[in-house]
């Protein structure tokens, strides 16, 4: 069964969202405090946290933060603000997804879905990727320039795959919002290229090369 670890601390709100989760047969853990839930994190293993932004003690950004530097777990904000500003600093942070409040139960089952379907791989030597110095192990969760790991978390992994499945094809936002979130939206399209930084940023030389941006259109991964 899977398991969450919602974080939000206006009680009316997480009392809705576990409700309408456990009706789905998820197993949910609440917690309201900030730096509790940051325990309640590092304590048990989740599948997926829900994680609100402004919290007591200790804001869900910095949660998110130090969340990452040890976990590659499915983290999905949920805030009230709608700033392209906040949802980028969301991101930035570690999110994988990012939701505003007020939202329709439904997306936010959609988005769990979503994030849910990217958990479980297959160990096989047909999921290994190989482009010029980069190799990617999707059974093994593991990315490698040359003899080098590189840590990834699970969004800019499946974004990195995808790259290497479709090498030498220009791919537009939206087609890659769609295949590696799993929705499509004009608003949320800069959510690309938020990661596509990340990628970049974390790959060592020449793979952080490979990746082209074609103005006005999307990206391309080639050497």
């Amino acid at each position: 069964m899977v398991s969450i670890l919602l974080i939000e601390d206006e009680e009316n709100i997480a009392k809705f969202i576990q409700m309408e989760l456990e009706h789905e047969s998820y197993t949910v853990c609440h917690v309201s405090n900030g730096r509790e839930a940051l325990e309640e994190a590092f304590r048990n293993n989740y599948d997926v946290i829900l994680l609100d932004v402004m919290l007591p003690d200790l804001s869900g950004m910095e949660i998110c933060r130090r969340i990452r530097k040890t976990s590659a777990i499915p983290i999905i904000m949920l805030t009230a603000r709608d700033a392209i500003y906040d949802r980028v600093a969301g991101l930035d942070a570690g999110a994988d997804d990012y939701l505003v409040k007020p939202f329709a139960i439904e997306e936010l089952l959609a988005r769990l879905r979503s994030v849910l379907r990217r958990i479980e791989v297959p160990t096989t030597k047909e999921n290994v990727q190989n482009f010029g110095a980069l190799t990617v192990d999707v059974g093994a969760h593991e990315v490698r320039v040359g003899n080098k790991k590189i840590e990834l978390t699970k969004t800019e992994f499946d974004l990195l795959l995808l790259f290497t499945k479709n090498a030498n094809r220009v791919l537009s936002r939206e087609m890659m919002l769609e295949q590696v979130w799993g929705f499509e939206t004009e608003t949320e399209t800069n959510v690309v290229d938020v990661y596509v930084r990340h990628l970049r940023t974390k790959l060592l030389p020449p793979a952080n090369e490979y990746i082209e941006t074609i103005r006005g259109v999307g990206y391309v991964m080639r050497q």
